[in-house]
C-alpha cells in the first residue's frame, strides 16, 4: 500500500461514489433538517471538506443561499469528478488533502466535514488544520456515521454480532488495523476538544427504517451494505451455516430476504459535533 494512503486506504485513485451516492440519497431527510438546524445565512463562505460526490454541497446552497460562496475538496479524484458534474459550476470543487491543500486561513465562515476525520492518521491534525481556516465568529461542524452500534437484524442478535466481528476482522486483516484503530472516531468529542474547539454541542440523529422501505433506504441497505459492506468477503469470518444464514438474508431471490420481511427495522445513527475555533496565538 502507498505510503500515501488514508489510515482506510485512501489515496486520490480510490473511488466508491457509488456507496457515497447511496449513502447520502438514503440519509438525506435527516441531513437536510440538520442544515436548517444551523441557520445558515446568504453571503457565506463555506468548506466541505471531504465533498465526496457532491451532494452535500448542493444541500449547503440550498440552506444558505444563491450568494453564498462554496468551495468542497475530496482527496479522491474520482469523487471529484462526479461533484463537479453534480453541482453549478459557482461552486468550487477541488481535489487535494485537506492536510495540505492551500486554502486561506481564516477565510470560512462553516467548514462541514462528514465521515472524513476518521480516514486521517492523525485526526487531531485534521481538526486543527480546519479549524485554522474559520474565520472569527466561525462554527466547524464534524459529521460521523454509526458512533453507536447499528441494527439490522432486529429478530437476531447473535448473527448481527457475529457479522460486526467479521467486518472488524476484514478490516483489521485489509488495512492492518485493531478494533481501537477502526473504533476511535467514537471519541469524536475528544478530538475536537484536543484540537482546541471550544463552546462544543453534540446531537446524535437517529436514521430509522421500518418496512416497507422507500426505493433509496432499499438501494443503500442492499446495494452499499448487502453487497459492498458484507457480501463474500465476509465468508472467511464466519463459519459456514452462519454465513449461508447471512446470505440468504441478503439475497432478493431468496425467500429469507431481509427486506421482504414485515419486520425489518434498521437503525443507523449519526452525530454531529459543532465547535468553534478557541483563542488564536
Amino acid at each position: 500500500m502507498s505510503s500515501r494512503a488514508g489510515l482506510l486506504g485512501d489515496t486520490p485513485e480510490r473511488d466508491y461514489s457509488r456507496k457515497l451516492q447511496l449513502f447520502n440519497a438514503f440519509a438525506a431527510p435527516e441531513l437536510k433538517r440538520a442544515l436548517l438546524d444551523l441557520e445558515l445565512r446568504d453571503g457565506m463562505r463555506i468548506l466541505d471538506a471531504g465533498c465526496g460526490t457532491g451532494e452535500m454541497l448542493q444541500w449547503l446552497r440550498d440552506a444558505s443561499g444563491p450568494h453564498a460562496r462554496l468551495v468542497g475538496i475530496d482527496l479522491s479524484a474520482a469523487h471529484v469528478r462526479v461533484a463537479r458534474a453534480a453541482v453549478p459550476d459557482t461552486i468550487d470543487v477541488r481535489q487535494g488533502d485537506l492536510l495540505t491543500i492551500s486554502l486561506p486561513r481564516a477565510g470560512f465562515d462553516l467548514v462541514w466535514s462528514v465521515n472524513t476525520l476518521n480516514h486521517l492518521r492523525d485526526p487531531v491534525a485534521g481538526i486543527r488544520r480546519l479549524s485554522g481556516l474559520l474565520a472569527p465568529g466561525g462554527r466547524m461542524v464534524v459529521g460521523q456515521s454509526a458512533l453507536v452500534p447499528e441494527l439490522y437484524f432486529a429478530w437476531d442478535a447473535r448473527l448481527e454480532r457475529l457479522v460486526m466481528q467479521a467486518v472488524r476482522r476484514y478490516y483489521e486483516d485489509r488495512y492492518g488495523l485493531r478494533e481501537r484503530d477502526l473504533r476511535g472516531v467514537r471519541n469524536l468529542l475528544g478530538w475536537m476538544q484536543c484540537g482546541a474547539l471550544r463552546d462544543i454541542t453534540v446531537r446524535t440523529l437517529v436514521l430509522e427504517r421500518i418496512a416497507p422501505l422507500a426505493p433509496a433506504d432499499h438501494a443503500f441497505i442492499l446495494e452499499g451494505l448487502f453487497r459492498g459492506t458484507w457480501g463474500e468477503r465476509l465468508r472467511p469470518y464466519l463459519s459456514p451455516v452462519d454465513y449461508e444464514e447471512l446470505r440468504r438474508l441478503c439475497d432478493p431471490a431468496d425467500s429469507e430476504f431481509a427486506l421482504h420481511r414485515p419486520d425489518f427495522h434498521f437503525i443507523q445513527t449519526f452525530t454531529l459535533v459543532i465547535g468553534t475555533p478557541g483563542r488564536r496565538p
